[in-house]
């Protein structure tokens, strides 16, 4: 992330402070704050927060402020979706992945004949999805059921869950998850 050396440098001519400076203030070197400023070094979260601190910043404070101001674009080709999961198998496409302050997982699912996520699973969050091609068996906590096309479903993740593709062809799910987890 590039923006976190401009935004440290930013942050420090706010505070009017020199390198050397915050260097004394942070027991950070002025060199690796330099470098880190200058995007020739990725701070680790110790060197980060030290120099945050110092400057009387906090972590969520620094990454929030990073987010309303880098800038993205709210459109999305289909090719340019990241993928999360096994083509081959089970496909995550994810919208909106560089989006500041996500608080919502989009996903494209695709589903090879067959494919299961296996033994069922649970996350704290909520999911809402909708079949849009194939029939897929889903299941939460002791209830299963077949979606097709058209049909949804929305519960509460921490209940385990399964899903597989019960039908002769690929099936493909629009779904959301929020608080963005996996």
């Amino acid at each position: 992330m590039s923006a976190i050396g401009q935004g440290l440098r930013e942050m420090r001519r706010r505070r009017q402070l020199s390198t050397r400076q915050l260097a004394l203030r942070s027991g950070i070197s002025h060199s690796t704050i330099s470098l880190i400023e200058r995007d020739r070094l990725s701070p680790s979260v110790d060197t980060l927060s030290a120099i945050l601190e110092a400057m009387g910043a906090t972590m969520s404070g620094f990454f929030s402020q990073l987010a309303a101001t880098t800038h993205y674009s709210p459109f999305y080709r289909g090719d340019d979706l990241p993928e999360a999961g096994r083509p081959n198998s089970i496909s995550y496409r994810i919208i909106g992945i560089n989006h500041p302050n996500r608080s919502l997982l989009m996903l494209h699912e695709t589903y090879a004949p067959g494919a299961d996520t296996g033994q069922p699973f649970n996350h704290a969050a909520q999911e809402a999805g909708v079949v849009v091609e194939g029939a897929i068996e889903l299941t939460v906590g002791s209830e299963t059921q077949v979606l097709e096309t058209g049909d949804a479903y929305y519960f509460d993740s921490q209940m385990p869950h399964r899903f597989r593709n019960c039908g002769n062809g690929q099936a493909r799910i629009i779904s959301a998850v929020t608080p963005p987890t996996y």
